[in-house]
């Protein structure tokens, strides 16, 4: 069973930086899509940023501009460099990889991420 793990969330001031990792337990075949997504208590998870098998990244508009994803389809491995961060971003990201080969999609149990005043 392909486990994904997330690392790099913490407590930051606003304006700080931080960078989140995921990693999966072991390589994961026929990668269509990786994606960061955040979910706040009561609320649905939403889609953070994503990035597909040939490179097209996608954002929503209120991190455009401040976080980058990056991945690396051969290792199974997705980031996310998050710059300028807003009270609002706090919240618990999760990874989400989803490959064509095996028709299914792989998630991370969740990094918190705090944002201080």
């Amino acid at each position: 069973q392909v486990e994904l793990v997330e690392s790099g969330g913490g407590l930051v001031r606003a304006g700080e930086s931080l960078r989140l990792s995921c990693a999966a337990s072991r390589a994961i075949v026929g990668i269509h899509m990786m994606g960061w997504y955040r979910q706040d208590p009561g609320k649905d998870r939403e889609l953070v940023a994503s990035i597909s098998s040939s490179g097209t990244t996608d954002y929503r508009d209120s991190v455009k501009g401040r976080f980058t994803i990056s991945g690396d389809i051969a290792k199974s491995t997705v980031s996310l460099q998050m710059n300028s961060l807003k009270v609002e971003d706090t919240s618990v990201y999760y990874c989400r990889i989803y490959s064509w080969t095996y028709g299914r999609e792989y998630w991370g149990k969740g990094t918190l991420v705090t944002v201080s005043s």
